[in-house]
C-alpha cells in the first residue's frame, strides 16, 4: 500500500499551528499505547499513542521543511519529530529508516482503528486511564 494506491482512504493530520499536513495509508502494522518513560516525556502523558507505517504509506503535503528532529543520544531507536513553529509530534521516520511512527492524536480524521496493544506496562504510571480490554505487554511483545 502507498500513496499512490486509490484502494484505502487517506487519513489527514497535521500540528497545532496547521504548517505541518501528511496524510497515511492504511493498513496499520501496528497501533498502541506506549507507556514507557521516554514516551511518557515526550508526549507530556501517561502513555503515547502510536501508529506504525512503512514508509510509503506516508505523504507530506506542506511544512515539510518545518519539521526537526530530536534523538535521544542515550537510546537506540528513540526520537521525536516536531513542528518548528507550534512544537507538535508529527510523524516520524525510525532511525533504520523502515517504519514511520505516527503520533496518532496529530491525527485530524478518525484512523477507524483502535489501539490493539498496551507496550511497557512495567513502566506504567499509578494515574494512567485504565479500564479497556487491550492486552497489555511488560515490554514489546512477541510479534512486535
Amino acid at each position: 500500500m502507498n500513496a499512490s494506491d486509490n484502494s484505502n482512504h487517506a487519513i489527514k493530520g497535521s500540528c497545532l499551528c496547521g504548517a505541518v499536513v501528511y496524510e497515511i495509508y492504511p493498513p496499520f502494522s501496528k497501533f498502541a499505547h506506549c507507556h514507557c518513560a521516554r514516551c511518557r516525556k515526550a508526549s507530556g502523558a501517561a502513555h503515547a499513542t502510536n501508529i506504525y507505517l512503512e514508509p510509503p504509506q506516508l505523504k507530506w503535503l506542506s511544512g515539510r521543511e518545518d519539521v526537526a528532529r530530536f534523538e535521544l543520544p542515550t537510546a537506540r531507536s528513540f526520537a521525536r519529530w516536531f513542528c518548528l513553529h507550534c512544537g507538535s509530534a508529527v510523524p516520524r521516520l525510525s532511525r533504520s529508516g523502515r517504519t514511520v511512527v505516527v503520533p496518532a492524536g496529530s491525527l485530524d480524521e478518525d484512523p477507524r482503528e483502535m489501539p490493539r496493544a498496551r507496550i511497557f506496562c512495567e513502566s506504567e504510571t499509578s494515574w494512567a486511564c485504565r479500564g479497556d480490554d487491550i492486552t497489555r505487554y511488560a515490554e514489546y511483545p512477541d510479534w512486535w
